[in-house]
């Protein structure tokens, strides 16, 4: 675990040190607000369509193989984004690097074959935990490495960073990172955990996300999934755009903000969520932190520069690490043991589809109704997500408890 930790957190990193600056890299060539959100809109499509795939392989060809090749071509696309001369090329290694990093289902995937159902939610809160570092670390880095010590941009140098924090992540996980992936059940002893069939020889296909919403007890925690991850993925694609047009910050103020959500994640997802769910069980800390992601983003258009808007962060930080864990924990205790890849995989996906409609969508309400509405829009969207959450947990609880 320790091991597919640092993994993970080098990825992280890597994805991090990204966010603060690709709205600044298409300003340089004269985007519109809906083409800036537009850069996060083709990573994540990318994403959505390569998550449940990636999840798909390593059920077949194992956690480690796929682990490696994902994280060797990340190098390359961060190689690309840096050197890029065009707004075109920028979408094309932003496309290209959404598909080589929508490796996390099989990060989870490792959790589950590593942990028992008991455990599973502070696993995934490990996971969480790797985000928080990357949200930390990342868009400081990001930030801090923007400009040289005369205030002149410089802001290709942090993406030949997360380059290089690939190449080392490769080198790391090629020498130390085991394959997880349990030996095969005998044929006809491959149940989920809703009693069918698990099929580990269904062919690949993007079918997998139909399956997983179709799946009486995963379909409404992974339609949770899409809500909850179209409402924040407005508010962080919109934010940079929103902080140099309002307030007139830079790279390394918007970093130091996302840095607040990942030191919160890093506290709660790092060791405080393990012993919430022990207590209390995973059902009551989704609808808790949806409404606490809710309140955060619909506080950030009115909060002032300084605490109150470090304050609203940290609210939507301790929101996410109470959400994410909690959800992928009772979607991996639904499945079975031969498909938590697949089954993973496609909750990723959603996320990615979500990511891809989420900022397209906010890049809209930006343009045409204020800067201030998608994060309006996206407040009233977690906190009606709330509805969902309880009869989505109810149900997954129950299945789990069985």
């Amino acid at each position: 675990m320790g091991v597919l930790f640092l993994t993970v957190v080098l990825d992280l990193v890597g994805f991090g040190i990204v966010i603060p600056l690709q709205t600044f890299f298409a300003l340089q060539f004269k985007a519109t607000p809906l083409q800036i959100t537009m850069l996060m809109t083709c990573y994540s499509l990318a994403q959505f369509v390569a998550a449940p795939i990636w999840g798909q392989l390593s059920d077949r060809f194992g956690r480690r193989p796929m682990l490696l090749a994902s994280i060797a071509m990340t190098s390359v696309m961060l190689a690309g984004f840096a050197s890029s001369t065009s707004l075109a090329m920028l979408f094309v290694f932003r496309t290209l690097h959404g598909i080589m990093t929508a490796n996390i289902p099989i990060a989870q995937a490792c959790v589950a074959d590593l942990t028992t159902r008991e455990n599973r939610a502070k696993g995934m809160g490990m996971i969480g935990a790797a985000f928080g570092i990357g949200f930390t670390l990342g868009p400081f880095i990001g930030g801090e490495f923007a400009t040289d010590a005369d205030g002149a941009p410089t802001l290709s140098t942090p993406i030949w960073i997360a380059a290089g924090l690939s190449v080392l992540n490769f080198a790391l996980a090629t020498l130390f990172l085991p394959e997880t992936r349990p030996a095969r059940s005998p044929a006809g002893d491959n149940s989920t955990a809703a009693g069918a069939p698990a099929g580990p020889h269904r062919s690949i296909a993007l079918t997998a996300m139909v399956d997983a919403l179709r799946h009486p007890v995963v379909g409404l925690c992974v339609l949770l999934t899409f809500v909850q991850v179209f409402a924040f993925s407005m508010m962080e694609s919109c934010f940079t755009l929103f902080a140099h047009d309002v307030h007139g910050l830079e790279p390394k103020d918007v970093g130091r903000m996302f840095g607040m959500v990942g030191v919160v994640s890093i506290v709660v997802q790092g060791g405080l969520i393990g012993r919430l769910v022990k207590r209390y069980g995973e059902r009551p800390l989704v609808p808790i932190g949806l409404s606490l992601v809710g309140v955060g983003t619909a506080l950030l258009p009115s909060a002032p520069i300084g605490a109150p808007l470090f304050i609203a962060f940290g609210v939507m930080g301790l929101g996410q690490s109470l959400v994410n864990p909690s959800l992928s924990a009772l979607i991996s205790k639904s499945a079975g043991v031969d498909e938590q890849g697949r089954t993973l995989g496609a909750a990723q996906s959603m996320s990615a589809l979500a990511r891809a409609f989420g900022p397209a969508f906010g890049g809209f309400l930006y343009g045409a109704a204020g800067s201030g509405m998608p994060f309006y829009f996206s407040g009233l969207l977690l906190l009606s997500g709330v509805a969902l959450a309880i009869p989505a947990t109810a149900r997954a609880s129950r299945t789990a408890a069985g």
